[in-house]
């Protein structure tokens, strides 16, 4: 078996000659739409996806990541826009004359075949040679790690295994593009981490395209090389895990992925490269230059909770260095033991709600806050974000 598996013939005679051009992404969706009755459910997303990358589609329910899903498996057909795969129109191609393959959420297996033939089936619906079908079903299942087992039916297996027979079968025609429709949903918390990181080391090792679909961000953010936020059929927008957490375009962006706070601005002033911005419920806060540029219209001032110091007496000054530090009082409203960290909410003497992440490096809590302790909440103006609301 070898790391880096070629298409099958009949795949590559459904394609065509799929592969871009140099420089070229291999997947280019241009101004794709897709209407239900009066429901836009995706409206006129763009996106370019480069050979041998692992993208995620992130959104919340009804957001229309499954519907564009669709449209690239050829279930459904885009009412506007263009499908490129390979620089070749596939908008209107059949399911099985497209060189992709999808994984369906609920793996959709066959009751009555054994994991042998579900994993072969694809293969005799292609019309491949049956000694062929044989080599093709053996590396399959010794590829995600099913070796004797073949002769199992569906309800013999585990929710992991019967997630490995379906991942097993869409690779076996050896597609160029691989959908997985939120495939990990149905495994618990330590299964489904433990399946994220075989994803991510078999789509390595094949140097094959995925394209996974799912409403948990970390789940996105773990395994994904880019992620593209939909919301209301559209991209939000598309950025690495580390750009989108730190630096997302909007407070729905913001609020969507991961914890936040959120103070609303009243007002605003500049001094040198930072903004003096007045809140509603956090008072005075010193930011940082903000990446976009902030109008006048309303916006906001975020934190990650993890960005957010907890002192007993307040932030410690380097003597002659002057930081501008923005300090805020309150007292310990809700704790929240997580195991590696515990979440703080602090009410603030100004009459707002913080949110603080704080890692437990201590074995035993003799450094850990108790409710109704006085506390500070501190924070530097590069651990804000100004957001347009």
């Amino acid at each position: 078996m070898t790391d880096e598996l070629p298409r099958t013939d009949a795949a590559a005679d459904a394609a065509g000659d799929a592969r871009p051009a140099a420089g070229e992404p291999l997947l280019r969706i241009e101004g794709v739409a897709k209407t239900f009755g009066t429901f836009r459910a995706v409206d006129g997303v763009s996106l370019d996806i480069k050979a041998g990358e692992f993208f995620a589609l992130l959104g919340p329910s009804g957001c229309g990541k499954t519907t564009l899903l669709r449209m690239l498996a050829g279930f459904e057909a885009p009412d506007e826009g263009r499908i490129l795969l390979g620089g070749k129109d596939i908008a209107q191609a059949l399911p099985h004359k497209r060189p992709i393959n999808m994984m369906f959420q609920n793996y959709a297996l066959f009751p009555h075949l054994t994991v042998r033939d579900n994993v072969a089936f694809g293969l005799r619906r292609a019309g491949m040679a049956r000694a062929d079908i044989a080599t093709r079903v053996a590396e399959m299942v010794a590829l995600v790690k099913l070796d004797g087992l073949e002769k199992r039916k569906p309800d013999q297996l585990s929710g992991g295994q019967r997630q490995r027979v379906a991942l097993a079968r869409a690779l076996a025609r050896r597609p160029q593009l691989l959908l997985l429709d939120e495939p990990l949903a149905a495994l618990d918390k330590k299964l489904r981490e433990n399946t994220q990181g075989e994803l991510m080391e078999l789509q390595r090792r094949l140097g094959m395209t995925f394209i996974i679909v799912t409403h948990d961000q970390e789940e996105a953010m773990t395994m994904a090389s880019r992620i593209g936020v939909m919301n209301a059929g559209r991209l939000a927008q598309v950025a690495g895990p580390r750009e989108l957490y730190e630096a997302p375009r909007s407070r729905w962006i913001a609020e969507f992925v991961g914890d936040i706070n959120l103070f609303d601005a009243e007002s605003k002033l500049r001094d040198g490269h930072r903004l003096v911005i007045g809140t509603r419920d956090a008072g005075t806060l010193v930011v940082a230059e903000p990446r976009q540029p902030v109008g006048e219209s309303r916006f906001s001032v975020a934190i990650r909770p993890e960005k957010i110091k907890l002192s007993r007496r307040g932030p410690v000054r380097e003597a002659g260095h002057e930081t501008a530090i923005n300090r805020l009082d309150g007292v310990i409203a809700d704790i929240c033991y997580l195991g590696g960290t515990t979440t703080y909410k602090v009410k603030l003497d100004t009459g707002g709600m913080v949110q603080a992440s704080v890692a437990n490096s201590a074995r035993l809590d003799v450094d850990a806050y108790s409710l109704n302790q006085q506390i500070v909440a501190w924070f530097t103006p590069d651990d804000c974000v100004v957001l347009p609301s």
